[in-house]
C-alpha cells in the first residue's frame, strides 16, 4: 500500500480548520446511517462516522473528514441502546474505545457460534484480530458513542465485511445486499430508508 503520509511544511491556521480538524459539531449532522447492510436490521441500527481514511464500508457515498492519508484510518459509531453491528469479520484488524457508555463485544472462530465476550466502557480498549467474527452493542440506557481504529485497508476490492449467513438473509428481507466487490446494492426506496433511520437515530443531536 503506497498512501504514505507527505511531509507537511509552512501550514496556516486556515488550512489547518479546513483540512486537518475534526469539529465534533459539525460532524454530528454527517453521520451515515445506512452504511452496512446489517444497517436496516432493528438491533443494528447506528450511525457511522468516516474521521481519517475509508474505514469500512458498503456504502460508496461517503467521503472521509480528512482526505489526506494517514496510514491509519478512524472512525466513530453512535447506537441507540441495545444496537450496535452485527457478528461479522474483516480481513484486518479493528480496535475500539468507548467514548460513552458501556459496551458488549462478543466473539467467535466461526459464524455460527459466539465463543467469548467482555463488556467495556470508556477508556477501555479492545482490539480484535483479523480473521476473528465479532459483534459488538452498547448496552447503556441511553444513547453512546464508540471510536475506532482500523488498520489501513483498501475497501470495495472485495467482500468487507464478511457476514454470517442469517444476517445476509436478513438483510435481503429489506432489499439489502452487497455485491462481489463489497459495494452496497440499494433497494429502489433506499432514500427514503436512509432518511427514516436518521430521523430516528435524530442524527445532528447529542
Amino acid at each position: 500500500m503506497t498512501n504514505k503520509p507527505k511531509i507537511r511544511k509552512n501550514i496556516t491556521n486556515e488550512e489547518m480548520e479546513k483540512n486537518w480538524i475534526v469539529r465534533h459539531d459539525e460532524l454530528r449532522p454527517k453521520g451515515i446511517p445506512l452504511m452496512f447492510i446489517d444497517s436496516i436490521i432493528p438491533g443494528h441500527q447506528r450511525i457511522n462516522y468516516t474521521l481519517i481514511g475509508d474505514t469500512a464500508s458498503e456504502n460508496s457515498d461517503f467521503t472521509p473528514e480528512i482526505t489526506e492519508p494517514h496510514g491509519f484510518q478512524l472512525g466513530m459509531v453512535k447506537a441507540a441502546a441495545g444496537s450496535g453491528p452485527a457478528y461479522h469479520t474483516h480481513d484486518y484488524i479493528e480496535s475500539f474505545l468507548p467514548l460513552s457508555g458501556k459496551w458488549r463485544f462478543y466473539w467467535g472462530n466461526t459464524e455460527e457460534e459466539i465463543e467469548g465476550e467482555t463488556i467495556i466502557g470508556p477508556w477501555d480498549l479492545i482490539s480484535l484480530p483479523p480473521g476473528l467474527w465479532r459483534g459488538f452493542e452498547n448496552i447503556s440506557e441511553d444513547e453512546s458513542w464508540i471510536f475506532a481504529v482500523l488498520e489501513q485497508h483498501e475497501v470495495f476490492e472485495g467482500k468487507d465485511p464478511y457476514w454470517p449467513k442469517k444476517i445476509v438473509a436478513e438483510a435481503e428481507k429489506y432489499g439489502f445486499k452487497a455485491d462481489e466487490f463489497g459495494k452496497m446494492i440499494k433497494p429502489d426506496n433506499f432514500k427514503e430508508l436512509e432518511k427514516e433511520i436518521a430521523d430516528r437515530l435524530k442524527m445532528g443531536e447529542k
